[in-house]
């Protein structure tokens, strides 16, 4: 490919690859815990740490790791001592975080309004070498704490009552979950943006939701769907001159709202099933009766009716 020739568009390929399997991987998890905007807050501390690094001459990508670090675990611990609520300190973070931002970045001598929209909305130009170094590390980083910690952040994000029961280490697992989403934030700035990273974090975990019934399935399509917004945003922003954040998010959004419809028109295209009355057996692979293969799903015959286990009843499949 022709654009392939160019060393900017080579690392911002790279990086949007990291940031299409990273963001997902942890986002997952933000949807199951009902922690979509988590995101955004923690890509609000990051702008301060960016003005931080201007203002001070330190790298813009250590500065704003340290800040959203420190902001995810501050949140976390007041979330998980009640000292004030969740949407409280989402709050200041993401006022505090931005206001500071703009502030320090005003007064970096180097600082321009296109170095504030590149930070706040992405930029395939702006990712430098060292750059694609640090953000592989991170992303690598994400991925093994991600997959590694799979079942204990599910238990957690399940019920965290039980988990504390079972001596789970609770608050060091969320914590661990906090600074992954701090990582994220800063691993996909310089390509999505601070203020759109979230949406890459959770609108292809939407979209995978629509088309896998299982939570495992759910990530690995989030991440598939991730790489491919991800790849195909940056690509399609670098042929119509449009910031690469967002193309990407509406890509992702795009991707969403085909599978919100091809789900619909699914559902509406299958034969209704209704519940079954007075079903009192209980079946299963040893009660007996038949079982018959149905899409993704068993039928039990029973006294000539096909029975689906659907929740806590059944459903009649024709007989």
């Amino acid at each position: 490919m022709e654009i392939l020739q160019y060393d900017f568009m080579q690392r911002a390929l790279l990086a949007a690859l990291l940031i299409g399997l990273a963001a997902p991987a942890v986002g997952v998890y933000l949807v199951q815990r009902r922690l979509a905007l988590i995101g955004d807050g923690m890509g609000h501390v990051a702008l301060t740490g960016v003005g931080i690094g201007l203002v001070t001459g330190t790298a813009p990508i250590w500065t704003a790791l340290a800040c959203a670090v420190a902001g995810a675990v501050a949140i976390e611990l007041m979330r998980a001592k009640g000292r004030t609520s969740s949407d409280v300190a989402l709050a200041v973070l993401f006022y505090g975080g931005i206001a500071g931002g703009v502030v320090l970045m005003a007064k970096s001598s180097g600082s321009t309004p296109a170095n504030l929209n590149a930070y706040l909305f992405g930029s395939i130009t702006s990712t430098t070498p060292t750059d694609l170094v640090v953000f592989g590390v991170l992303a690598v980083v994400v991925l093994l704490t991600m997959f590694g910690l799979s079942r204990l952040f599910f238990t957690v994000g399940a019920d965290e009552e039980y988990a504390n029961a079972a001596g789970l280490p609770v608050l060091p697992l969320n914590l661990a979950l906090a600074i992954m989403v701090a990582v994220t934030v800063v691993v996909s700035m310089r390509v999505v943006g601070l203020l759109l990273v979230s949406a890459l974090m959770i609108v292809p975990v939407a979209a995978a939701q629509r088309l896998s019934r299982s939570f495992t399935g759910t990530a690995v399509v989030a991440m598939a769907v991730g790489v491919v917004v991800s790849v195909g945003g940056v690509l399609t922003s670098y042929y119509a001159d449009t910031p690469s954040g967002g193309t990407i998010v509406l890509a992702a959004i795009a991707v969403f709202v085909v599978a919100v419809v091809g789900t619909a028109l699914r559902a509406a295209l299958r034969q209704p099933h209704h519940e079954a009355e007075d079903h009192l057996h209980a079946h299963g692979p040893t009660c007996g009766h038949p079982a018959i293969r149905h899409e993704d799903h068993v039928d039990y015959v029973h006294d000539g009716h096909r029975h689906a286990p659907h929740g806590a009843h059944y459903d009649e499949h024709g007989g």
